[in-house]
């Protein structure tokens, strides 16, 4: 029952962290160092990705209309004007083009030096170190483009060659844990000129085949072998991070409507400079 419980917070912390671009992973990490599973650490390496996909639930069910890219209701961009083409979404259909492009870094990364950048880079210092540089951004990047009109206002709007340079940003975080994967693509959008409401966005919906892709190649190499716990634990945590998602999702799409990053980046440089000094003590 304990480690039921821990899941649920570890499910919480998931949902709020997944999509608040201040880095799951990185509080992930500092998660297990007080609060710890008593897992295997083979498991606890799976546990930590595959209950994102929890959150990817959330993304899908709030953005369905966005995504769906089949269907003759609210059709503005059909392949033909009678059939079968009449119910494909050209315009969803070449956002979803420009999500796999933007993937395309993360995903190279991830299957080839998954494990390497793991023992490399899941530690302490590079966690602190990295909240604080994308804090730092944040900040920066806000305060020098305050008042500045945006080029791009819809997802939709983003083209193969600025899909692929966020997807460079994506890539970053796959490497370094505490970047923060909607964080990078948000501060790559930004300096791109992209609104903060379309940079959200984009972020969510890259979401879903990167972390997707990411459950299914952990759940392959450990194997499929999970005792009755270790399942419930997983399933506890998953659907926990799916329900809190819903909720962290919508606040922050409402608030960035009115306020900045600024915020966050504030919350990143704070809690970096904690970690520091713990590692430092420790």
């Amino acid at each position: 029952m304990l480690e039921f419980l821990k899941a649920v917070f570890f499910g919480i912390v998931e949902g709020i962290t997944e999509w608040l671009p201040i880095s799951s992973t990185g509080h992930m990490i500092l998660l297990n160092e007080f609060l710890k599973l008593d897992v295997s650490e083979e498991f606890y390496s799976l546990f930590q990705v595959v209950i994102q996909f929890g959150a990817i639930l959330a993304v899908v069910i709030l953005f369905f209309k966005e995504i769906w890219p089949f269907g003759k209701k609210n059709n503005t961009a059909p392949l033909t004007d009678k059939g079968f083409g009449s119910y494909i979404k050209k315009d969803i259909f070449s956002l979803w083009f420009h999500i796999i492009v933007a993937c395309i870094p993360a995903i190279i990364v991830g299957v080839l030096f998954d494990d390497f950048f793991e023992a490399m880079f899941y530690n302490y210092v590079t966690v602190a170190i990295m909240l604080i540089l994308v804090g730092l951004a944040f900040i920066v990047i806000e305060t020098v483009y305050k008042g500045r009109t945006a080029k791009i206002n819809s997802a939709k709007e983003i083209d193969y060659k600025l899909a692929f340079m966020i997807g460079l940003f994506q890539m970053i975080a796959a490497i370094f844990p505490g970047t923060s994967r909607s964080g990078a693509i948000i501060v790559g959008a930004l300096l791109f000129g992209i609104s903060r409401v379309a940079a959200a966005e984009f972020a969510f919906y890259l979401a879903i085949p990167v972390m997707a892709g990411a459950s299914l190649l952990k759940i392959v190499k450990f194997g499929f072998s999970f005792t009755a716990t270790e399942l419930m634990i997983l399933a506890t945590g998953m659907v926990v991070a799916f329900i809190v998602s819903l909720f962290v999702i919508r606040f922050l799409m409402s608030y960035i409507k009115k306020h900045d990053f600024k915020v966050f980046g504030y919350y990143r440089i704070i809690l970096g400079v904690v970690i520091l000094l713990y590692a430092f003590l420790h």
